[in-house]
């Protein structure tokens, strides 16, 4: 069962709610800045909550679930998905209420950044940047900025205070009493209309190893008390946005450090980036999605077969960890990224399944990533719509014939006398092997040696999965 049944229903019935009014400045942020970033079915959908919301209102009135993807012309999996995507870059909030047999959620909308804090968010604009490219970037950044006021150097402020224009009068003043004071306020169950601003993405500092840094720091006598909350928070986030770890943070944070023995943020900034792009040729990090969404997740529960512990390894993994696994931790080359983040944005294929294309492409093809064998499979599988790993595997085995005629440039076989069947001697991902059910004669496709050697080897990648 997929994971948004579990999640939602159809017949589930929600409202929108918004976190203060939204302005219509809020449009031209969301349209220019956010959706390069999230996608257009994912600003549909918050476009469409927001629609609900009548004009000045904070409150909708309720709504099913249906009632959305008939409006958005999309499936309830497409609507959790672009919800989903919305909760983490901090555009909504989602709340669930159970009540016997049904569900009810509260969608709250947030409001998008100013433009100012994107430009200067140190996460989000970098993205952006990288996605969109220096001229458009350029672009937006002129679109969503303004002249700077004239200085104010040579002027002296003669601006009136209250005080000098308005006095109190205490004759027939209005006695102030428990009725005056409650009509001073919002009625019962009311609030006053207002707007709080966005927060700024913020990494969690427990994804990041602190005691580690600071163990490394003391050894260059930087005090401790340098690591203020504000500081972590941005090296928390600066180590999400670069792959940064504890080891390599040290160095950037000590160059980051001032006379007065505090950290300047911006130099830290600047720092990381400087690092991130020496080390892949100038490039800026892209935003994708880590791992294999929940909802296209097929091994839910606790793996009771090989297959299943490969199938989980495959859905809670990353691309890249893959490959970095399959090389023996080294890092792996910035082609071979290059090749696979190629294939995640102009194939919209999902983690798990390029983990998947990536197993089965390197152990094919003698551990080398060919980009036109990788493109020519990626294509195939986002025609035919795939989206989890599982389905990947299985439609792996049923076209192997076929990639490997692609993989031979498609040389004709020579067939031998007697119809003799022709054994196969290239190396296959462990899933590739149909486990529950082998075949009585499987054995015989491979000597003693090969089969030792090709199980050991798989054997060490799916351990370095798991841990």
């Amino acid at each position: 069962m997929a994971q948004h049944w579990q999640e939602m229903l159809p017949i589930d019935r929600y409202a929108v709610a918004a976190r203060g009014l939204l302005h219509e400045y809020d449009r031209k942020v969301l349209t220019f800045l956010y959706q390069p970033l999230i996608g257009s079915t994912c600003f549909s959908l918050y476009m469409t909550l927001w629609s609900e919301l009548e004009e000045n209102r904070l409150w909708s009135n309720s709504n099913t679930h249906h009632s959305l993807m008939n409006f958005m012309d999309l499936g309830l999996s497409e609507i959790y998905k672009a919800r989903i995507k919305l909760e983490g870059i901090g555009l909504l909030k989602v709340y669930e209420k159970k009540d016997n047999n049904s569900r009810s959620f509260i969608y709250e909308l947030i409001p998008p950044l100013t433009p100012e804090q994107f430009f200067l968010d140190g996460m989000l604009n970098i993205y952006l940047y990288r996605k969109i490219g220096k001229n458009q970037y350029a672009r937006l950044k002129r679109f969503f900025s303004e002249d700077s006021l004239q200085s104010k150097d040579d002027y002296s402020e003669v601006t009136k205070s209250f005080q000098d224009v308005y006095m109190t009068t205490h004759i027939d003043s209005i006695s102030y009493d428990v009725e005056t004071e409650q009509a001073m306020k919002a009625a019962n169950g009311n609030s006053f209309i207002g707007r709080e601003e966005n927060d700024p993405i913020q990494i969690s500092q427990d994804t990041f190893n602190f005691e580690l840094l600071e163990a490394g720091l003391n050894e260059s006598l930087i005090p401790k008390k340098a690591l203020t909350n504000k500081v972590r928070n941005a090296i928390s986030n600066l180590a999400f946005l670069y792959g940064l770890d504890a080891i390599q943070m040290k160095n950037i944070v000590i160059s980051a450090i001032m006379e007065d023995d505090e950290i300047n943020i911006e130099e830290l900034r600047k720092s990381a980036r400087d690092w991130y792009q020496f080390q892949h040729n100038d490039q800026l990090p892209s935003l994708v999605d880590r791992i294999q969404p929940v909802t296209h997740r097929i091994q839910k529960k606790e793996p009771l077969s090989r297959e299943e512990e490969l199938l989980h390894a495959l859905e809670i993994t990353s691309p890249r960890q893959v490959l970095k696994d399959i090389s023996g931790g080294a890092e792996p080359s910035k082609a071979d990224l290059q090749i696979i983040e190629d294939v995640m944005f102009h194939q919209k294929l999902l983690p798990g399944v390029v983990n998947v294309l990536i197993q089965y492409v390197m152990l094919k093809s003698d551990m080398k990533l060919t980009k036109g064998y990788v493109e020519k499979i990626a294509s195939h599988w986002a025609r035919k719509k795939i989206k989890t790993a599982k389905e990947a595997i299985d439609l792996a085995k049923n076209e192997h014939k076929q990639y490997m005629e692609w993989a031979e440039g498609k040389k004709k076989r020579t067939k031998t006398a007697g119809n003799k069947k022709v054994i196969r001697t290239e190396m296959l991902p462990d899933w590739f092997e149909e486990i529950d059910n082998p075949a009585p004669e499987r054995k015989n496709k491979y000597n003693e040696q090969e089969l030792e050697l090709k199980e050991k080897e798989l054997n060490e990648i799916l351990k370095r999965l798991q841990t």
